[in-house]
């Protein structure tokens, strides 16, 4: 009997090589997988189902773990407010290790000798498969066609021609990757350090003029409404918001990082409901949290942030540092308005029962109510105390 492969499977032109390549040149059982968190339409898996099984799959499976990705990943970096390097929402990068074990599951339940996947050797989606895969399943092999030959595009493209495989293979200007949690897009300009993409790179066009307010409601940090509306599944929400707030050309940027692998990186994305989200979530916050809960909270998330992005995500801290984000969204409660215009939101105001701006202490920089002015100068006094006692310390010792 044939030995088995699991090939996680876009239907792009190097997982479509790949999966020719396993079955010619290995002489292995190909199996394909595409793990969706939500980033594909019904129309796309049955496109690349359809390419699958034209390539030669034996079986070819669509793993739907959108449910798994937004209740272990994406509301942690909504309460953590989470954007790498103060720009980025993690977007598809995080769903990488949530298709990974989707499909490293798979390939321990059909019995697979093998595990592969596209990536070549320059980016950081290869460390994130790898990872995981070796992680979750270290006795299942894993084989990366396309880093380990190092081959061209036309080399590919002339491959699978020669076997009868005709397709259009005609590489768009722009590289778009499409998720729940935002959309990254790659072209000529983000290959450089100073140029941006045009207007036309971008998936969704700002198509809206004037002004639009948008109403966003949350329960312990997590959405529940927009505009009234009440959602079961935050993740309904989440696409509400994008349709609204994507037309309108908000939440885009260019993001430049760290790579895992060492080098750095520059991409654009869109993410309008990814942005809106954390940013409103965090005004919230700074309502109805104490200052140290936000700094602690500040701490905490940059770390979360950095070790989802560098395919850390099985790492047992992450567990720890979950608990406490979920703790700190006790009364993180109430509800944002934001003003959507032409390529950019603002944060109105918020509305909370846990809003700690309470008249009945004071009124900043109007009127004190829960002490005294002889309270404050006590106060003031004992705070100067060390600094005092420092300056004197200097002042002496700058005599002698």
């Amino acid at each position: 009997m044939k030995e088995k492969v699991v090939l996680a499977f876009s239907g792009g032109l190097d997982t479509s090589f790949c999966a020719k390549y396993l079955a010619e040149e290995k002489g292995l059982e190909v199996y394909t997988a595409v793990a969706n968190t939500g980033g594909f339409s019904a129309d796309d898996l049955a496109r690349i189902e359809d390419k699958a099984y034209r390539l030669g799959s034996v079986k070819h499976v669509a793993l739907d773990v959108t449910e798994a990705y937004y209740n272990q990943s994406i509301r942690y970096m909504v309460y953590g407010n989470v954007l790498r390097n103060g720009t980025y929402p993690i977007s598809v990068s995080s769903e990488r290790v949530f298709q990974a074990m989707a499909i490293i599951e798979y390939a321990k339940q059909i019995g697979a000798q093998y595990v592969a996947h596209g990536s070549t050797g320059a980016g950081n989606d290869q460390v994130r498969f790898d990872l995981t895969f070796d992680v979750m399943a270290p006795e299942i092999k894993i084989l990366t066609p396309t880093r380990d030959l190092e081959l061209s595009r036309e080399y590919e493209i002339n491959y699978l021609k020669t076997r009868g495989v005709e397709d259009d293979w005609v590489k768009m200007e722009y590289s778009i990757n499409k998720g729940l949690w935002g959309t990254s897009v790659g072209g000529k300009e983000t290959l450089t350090s100073g140029k941006t993409l045009p207007e036309s790179a971008y998936p969704t066009q700002m198509a809206r003029e004037g002004e639009e307010m948008l109403t966003l409601g949350y329960v312990k940090g997590e959405i529940k409404s927009v505009n009234g509306v009440e959602y079961t599944n935050p993740i309904d929400a989440i696409v509400a918001i994008e349709s609204i707030a994507g037309p309108w050309g908000v939440g885009r940027d260019m993001h430049v990082g760290d790579t895992i692998i060492g080098i750095k990186g520059r991409v654009g994305f869109e993410a309008a409901a990814p942005i809106l989200l954390i940013k409103a979530h965090q005004l919230l916050e700074k309502h109805t949290l104490t200052k140290w809960q936000q700094y602690w909270k500040e701490q905490i998330s940059t770390w979360y942030g950095m070790f989802l992005h560098e395919s850390q995500y099985l790492e047992p801290v992450m567990r720890d540092m979950e608990q406490f984000l979920e703790s700190s969204q006790a009364n993180v409660t109430g509800s944002v308005t934001i003003k959507l215009n032409p390529y950019r939101y603002t944060l109105i105001g918020i509305e909370s029962p846990y809003d700690m701006m309470k008249s009945e202490f004071g009124e900043y920089g109007e009127k004190n109510k829960a002490w005294t002015a002889d309270d404050v100068k006590g106060f003031t006094k004992i705070l100067g105390n060390q600094i005092k006692i420092y300056h004197s310390v200097k002042r002496r010792n700058a005599d002698k």
